[in-house]
């Protein structure tokens, strides 16, 4: 299996087991984007307004043009004309421009209502047209225009010559004259053409006359982002987060699943495994009862997710055997009298079960003494008549520094640790009648230097 494969099963698990708690986090993500719809971003409607520019114009000319829609000169004229209780800094953040192919000008007004963006942007594109008029008429150069008017009377007075020159001269039909008279039209036909000319390039003639293409259109939808977006996005935020929460602790998550890093932890080797049937509300979760751990078995966050379900129990016979093997290999490894001492860690229910169940499975041989320690402090009674000491814990119940603690309190008690006992947490049997397995059964053992880290 490669790797993305194994990411989406993770995935996939977290989904089966956290389904309940992934949905509840969505609905708090959907209402909490519902309350930012409303105290953050309201419902808001965007009108457009196209303006068009006649004449040939630059783009550096049209970004001009656009930085003049939204100036403080015509958001004043708007804000006058509209007489909303709205300051002129707020209006203006609520205008905007787009200058497009065509020499088009879009003017865009957003507001709360529709009615009131289509007035906005309706607004706000008479008064940059009647503002751009008042430039264009305020801003010619006067010595332009004198020059202009004297260079016009010149070109009449130049025309009226040329018309008196054409009725003095020659009217006979000599070559002389008709070339005289052709050559006098020719002159002023090119003059009337260069004074077109000169009136096509006056730059107050073909940039002035801009003109609203229509009425801005009343919005039928809000503007982005909508409520619906913060709704769905804050349900998709808040299941994302959650997703992500369950892959970051479950990496950081350095308690100990296998039989092999337990023994390992303990510099140790494993006995084998056995099995503590119950009814477990959850196997390593923490906190078994009250008003939070009612919640969390309501939002199934009470099992851990990352770990195997718990199986179903075995008959009697099928779990003494597990615990008569375990005793059987310590009789294998320790020479007689063998006398052990056994360590359960401090508030690990099911290794004290299935410690007190080793100890009824050995009658006295070995001759076992259960003694529990704590793992934050462990302190493991000095050495006696022992042999050694039998570690039993739970899996995914403690980390390697944890176990390392234990393993030095037993080296400062002078004791071998000899071996692990794994102990499994089983569902409990169905309630039925169960033929016990015979005391003198024959059982036959597995080579431990063969069988290492397996269940028994």
């Amino acid at each position: 299996m490669n790797e993305d494969t194994i990411r989406l099963v993770t995935i996939g698990r977290i989904l089966r087991r956290r389904w309940r708690l992934l949905a509840v986090l969505a609905v708090v993500g959907a209402l909490f984007g519902y309350g930012t719809s409303v105290l953050v971003f309201p419902p808001r409607y965007t009108a457009s307004a196209p303006v068009l520019l006649p004449g040939v114009w630059e783009e550096r000319e049209l970004l001009t043009q656009v930085d003049i829609v939204t100036s403080l000169t015509v958001v004043d004229r708007a804000a006058d004309a509209l007489h909303w209780d709205v300051s002129r800094s707020e209006l203006r953040d609520h205008v905007s421009a787009t200058a497009g192919d065509g020499n088009i000008i879009t003017i865009a007004g957003t507001a709360d209502t529709p009615e009131r963006a289509q007035r906005l942007a309706d607004e706000m594109a008479q008064q940059f047209v009647q503002f751009s008029a008042e430039v264009a008429g305020s801003g010619a150069d006067a010595s332009a225009v004198a020059r202009t008017e004297a260079l016009r009377k010149q070109v009449a007075e130049t025309n009226r010559r040329i018309s008196d020159l054409a009725k003095a001269a020659d009217p006979g039909q000599t070559v002389e004259s008709v070339q005289s008279r052709t050559a006098l039209e020719n002159l002023r036909t090119s003059l009337e053409a260069a004074m077109k000319k000169l009136q096509e390039a006056d730059p107050s003639s073909d940039k002035s006359g801009m003109v609203v293409m229509g009425q801005a259109a009343r919005p039928t939808g809000e503007a982005p982002p909508t409520r619906v977006q913060l709704i769905v996005g804050g349900a998709l935020v808040f299941f994302l987060l959650a997703v992500v929460g369950h892959l970051v602790a479950a990496r950081m998550n350095r308690r100990l699943r296998t039989e092999p890093e337990i023994a390992t932890a303990l510099g140790s080797t494993p006995l084998g495994a056995v099995d503590v049937p119950g009814d477990w509300p959850a196997h390593g979760a923490e906190g078994v009862g009250g008003k939070g751990a009612r919640i969390r078995r309501l939002l199934g966050a009470d099992t851990p997710w990352n770990v195997p379900a718990l199986q179903k129990s075995g008959d009697e016979a099928g779990r003494r055997l597990r615990y008569r093997r375990v005793c059987a290999r310590l009789r294998e490894q320790l020479p007689a009298p063998r006398r052990l001492l056994v360590v359960v860690p401090e508030g690990d229910e099911i290794a004290r079960r299935a410690a007190g169940q080793l100890l009824a499975e050995a009658k006295n041989d070995p001759q076992l003494r259960i003694v529990e320690v704590s793992v934050d402090r462990p302190i493991v009674p000095d050495r006696g008549t022992e042999n050694g000491a039998v570690v039993v814990l739970s899996v995914n119940s403690w980390t390697a520094e944890e176990l390392a603690g234990i393993a030095e309190a037993c080296a400062d008690g002078r004791h071998d640790v000899v071996g692990v006992v794994v102990a499994d947490p089983v569902q409990a049997p169905p309630a039925r009648s169960a033929a016990d397995l015979p005391d003198d059964a024959t059982l036959t053992f597995a080579v431990p230097g063969r069988a290492t880290g397996g269940r028994a």
